[in-house]
């Protein structure tokens, strides 16, 4: 899957864009501020209706107007799809694909990327929920249904957090807890299929990081990653025994209903949901020790970088689309000469790479096939000083 042509009206800072994209490396050169990653987030933003930088859309329309249009031009083999999305400031947001109306949702079908950008340093060093959106993302890019069971599981939560609020304060008499069990009974099923789809995930992402980060910082070190389950923390187990590795639906379930039963004081005294996906963590090791506390600046930046790495692996092995388009947002900068060389090497084979870059020197010279210079929001002539 590649994209061949992106156009953007009134979003962030472009009030008009048409930019050609081509096979292999493209790469957009500006000076900080002139809008390069504004226009690989757009297109990132078809992949997953999420940007890395804020935490709805109406950021991304420029200011003064009421909405801005993505619209890509997308090629799979011989297939051409044209993927349409309006964004909204006061209704909902539009979507169509080849000009039929679709829920906007289902856009999201159509295209498939991974982006890195200086931000994503915070899934290493950072709080536990940016690397529960890194997984869920990439879950929902491998199976598309698990975005509406994670709308279904996140809106429990609510309805369940609300409840509990309502019964926050109340004397044990008092408290309602009948609802509380129906809504314990969906939080469980919704929260053990997403459970069960993230094991799978992160399995099948170990040998993958170990390898990504070996390719970029070379073959010494050792990474990993680990999951974290609150319900795991929290269950008694009558029988003292510990959860299998990889437990059954079953089995899962019932660690599930038994952490609630654990926690269920703490939750009617503090009137939040305290178990479940939406508490669950990843662990990331390097060399054996944990990476957010143990890695340096430049160890941290390539362990996200792998993460990101194996993820397009993973995409490109399993996704019935085929490579996803790789984006790299301002990565070289932060590289010495030789992790450079290594990530070009890496990174050589997919169809299409978007890179980002204030200095074009920054870029290894392999990947500077298609060049395009960006200033305030506009594509400008190779030859004009920037």
């Amino acid at each position: 899957m590649i994209a061949t042509h992106l156009s953007l009206t009134d979003f962030r800072n472009y009030p008009q864009l048409e930019a050609e994209l081509f096979r292999g490396a493209n790469v957009f050169v500006g000076q900080n501020g002139q809008g390069k990653t504004n226009l690989v987030e757009a297109l990132a933003y078809l992949s997953d209706l999420s940007s890395h930088r804020v935490s709805s859309h109406h950021p991304l329309i420029r200011s003064g107007q009421s909405s801005a249009v993505i619209r890509a031009q997308l090629q799979h083999g011989d297939r051409q799809i044209l993927a349409e999305l309006q964004l909204n400031a006061t209704t909902p947001n539009r979507a169509q694909v080849n000009r039929s109306p679709v829920k906007t949702a289902e856009i999201t079908r159509c295209f498939s990327s991974v982006m890195f950008a200086p931000e994503d340093l915070a899934l290493v060093r950072g709080e536990p929920a940016g690397r529960r959106r890194f997984i869920d993302e990439l879950l929902c890019q491998l199976s598309p249904r698990l975005r509406g069971v994670i709308s279904d599981y996140e809106r429990v939560v609510r309805q369940r957090n609300a409840l509990l609020k309502t019964n926050r304060g109340r004397r044990s008499s008092e408290r309602d807890v009948s609802n509380i069990e129906v809504w314990d009974e969906r939080l469980v099923a919704f929260g053990v299929e997403i459970m069960q789809a993230r094991s799978r995930v992160v399995r099948a992402l170990r040998p993958l990081v170990d390898g990504a980060y070996g390719d970029i910082a070379g073959p010494v070190h050792s990474a990993s990653l680990t999951e974290e389950r609150s319900v795991e923390e929290s269950a008694s187990r009558a029988d003292g025994a510990a959860t299998p590795e990889q437990p059954s639906d079953a089995e899962l379930t019932e660690v599930f209903r038994s952490a609630l039963l654990d926690v269920r004081l703490r939750e009617a005294e503090r009137g939040v949901s305290l178990v479940g996906p939406h508490r669950d963590d990843l662990v990331f090791t390097l060399n054996g020790m944990p990476a957010r506390t143990h890695a340096s600046h430049g160890e941290s930046w390539s362990f996200a970088l792998a993460l990101k790495l194996s993820a397009a692996r993973l995409l490109r092995s399993e996704s019935a689309t085929g490579d996803p388009v790789l984006i790299l947002d301002d990565v070289f900068a932060e590289l010495d000469a030789a992790r450079r060389l290594r990530l070009s090497e890496a990174i050589a084979d997919y169809e299409q790479v978007l890179i980002t870059a204030a200095v074009f020197e920054d870029i290894p010279k392999e990947l500077t096939g298609h060049v395009v210079h960006i200033r305030a929001g506009s594509i400008v002539d190779g030859s004009d000083p920037l």
